[in-house]
């Protein structure tokens, strides 16, 4: 399974995400923000990043890249599509995603391991999860406020688009302590944590057992493989 991970101006996670991508067995592809081919790869990850400094608002420039045309098209017509924080924001502006970001309640910039919860393992990112599972993956955001309408928010809600809540505490302010969403269709996913850095024990999150153990974001790519070999 080949793999694209997008690369915009300022994106700072592109490498780890193409690390995670290989470590769960599949080919990562390098793809560039200012081209219209996706190579004929059979998912995408948008890493996380400051893409175009967060000017205007976080992923909005970088929602209407040339690229991301082809994103579009790719998610509508079913492909698996994963947005870490910087992607999770671009995914919202571009309408991929209900909901938007604005700045952290706090209005400080956040970095620690944040626990969640597995809302919804059905998706094309997290069928090797268990419902209800307690997750453990780092997190780094100034933006990272999920908010949306009543009418968004009950539709969500309903539909079981909420992937992730955050537990134990909720570090942004973000509505209904959501981390992360999907589609209705399920192939596209966002979410704020950062799971290409939760891939590889020694460079984890700390863990009960073990400091700098934690690998629980490796499912998050192996989920797209398992999920492509079925289809």
């Amino acid at each position: 399974m080949r793999i694209g991970v997008i690369t915009f101006p300022g994106s700072l996670d592109d490498r780890d995400a193409q690390r995670a991508i290989r470590l769960a067995g599949a080919e990562p592809v390098a793809l560039w923000h200012g081209d219209h081919d996706l190579h004929g790869v059979d998912a995408i990850v948008l890493p996380g990043g400051f893409s175009y400094g967060d000017y205007l608002r976080a992923g909005a420039i970088a929602s209407h890249a040339p690229i991301m045309a082809e994103v579009i098209d790719a998610a509508n017509a079913g492909m698996p599509v994963l947005g870490i924080c910087n992607g999770f924001q671009m995914l919202a502006e571009a309408r991929l995603l209900p909901g938007a970001h604005t700045r952290n309640a706090h209005q400080q910039f956040i970095r620690r391991d944040q626990k969640l919860r597995v809302e919804n393992n059905r998706t094309a990112w997290t069928n090797q999860f268990a419902e209800g599972a307690e997750i453990v993956i780092p997190l780094k955001n100034a933006d990272g406020r999920f908010v949306a309408d009543a009418e968004t928010m009950a539709r969500i809600e309903g539909n079981g688009q909420v992937v992730f809540r955050y537990l134990d505490v909720n570090p942004n302010g973000s509505m209904n302590d959501i981390a992360g969403v999907s589609n209705e269709r399920g192939n596209v996913v966002g979410l704020m944590p950062h799971p290409e850095h939760a891939t590889e024990a020694g460079f984890g999150p700390n863990m009960p057992d073990a400091m700098r153990s934690g690998t629980d974001g490796l499912r998050f790519f192996t989920s797209v493989i398992a999920a492509f070999a079925r289809s």
